[in-house]
């Protein structure tokens, strides 16, 4: 990943790790991510969003983050997202249950195509407001690569009914 190919990872969290929930977490998850050799390079705020699809979870809290990988393959990246997960008392059960925290690789820069585990783009981010809404905020002028909307066109034409709403920095409120 050079510069133009930046990471773009959204994270996520509905459930408490270590006595520790919401932004609080995503903090702790930031910093993880920097332990393992991904240095936020931009971070957005913290969005409040129901789970997806409808259910009767407890809300998400979520967020986006760029980070420039060094070079670092989407596998590579994908298996060190995994880790961190791991640590945060992750399980994967179910494909929409309720979890600690959430990793996801959304795009690195402009790439397209299938790496082992990973597609880049993610291939439903352009129906994920609680995708869309962070990501535009540190990204706005990004275009998926595709399509070659940008990250507020593709927020616009979210499916009705997800609802989401900017919190505020990430870190303990």
């Amino acid at each position: 990943m050079d510069g133009a190919g930046r990471a773009y990872i959204g994270l996520g969290t509905n459930l408490p790790f270590g006595g520790v929930a919401g932004p609080a977490l995503l903090a702790q998850a930031l910093t993880a991510l920097g332990q393992a050799g991904f240095a936020p390079v931009e971070v957005s705020s913290v969005w409040v969003t129901a789970a997806w699809p409808p259910s009767s979870q407890p809300d998400y809290y979520n967020a986006a983050v760029t980070v420039d990988g060094g070079g670092v393959s989407p596998e590579a990246l994908y298996g060190r997202l995994r880790d961190i997960e791991l640590r945060f008392g992750r399980e994967r059960r179910d494909q929409w249950q309720a979890r600690t925290l959430d990793l996801d690789i959304v795009a690195i820069g402009g790439v397209v195509g299938a790496f082992g585990e990973v597609r880049l783009p993610h291939p439903r981010m352009h129906e994920r407001a609680f995708v869309l809404a962070p990501m535009a905020e540190i990204a706005p002028d990004w275009r998926h690569p595709v399509s070659g909307l940008s990250l507020p066109e593709m927020l616009k034409s979210v499916p009705d009914g997800q609802h989401y709403r900017r919190l505020g920095p990430i870190g303990p409120f």
